[in-house]
């Protein structure tokens, strides 16, 4: 009796220790991180890349309006 009592305690035991020790749930945490974190860079890649086209049009406006005076004098 007292055999069986023990022999289920420690199947208790070992089998609590190995569910915290698993790494499957763990590979699926660093997966979801891993995605996190590039979806991240993805978005900070395109806010930078707009700003720079942003930036380029408006030098390219500015060049052009300013040349736009200087040729075409108003009479």
């Amino acid at each position: 009796m007292f055999l069986t009592l023990y022999v289920k305690g420690q199947t208790l035991v070992q089998g609590v220790r190995g569910k915290l020790t698993r790494e499957d749930g763990a590979v699926a945490t660093e997966y979801a991180l891993l995605l996190v974190l590039i979806a991240l860079a993805i978005v900070a890649a395109a806010i930078a890349l707009g700003l720079a086209i942003s930036n380029a049009f408006e030098e390219g406006e500015s060049y052009l309006s300013s040349n736009a005076n200087v040729n075409n004098p108003v009479t």
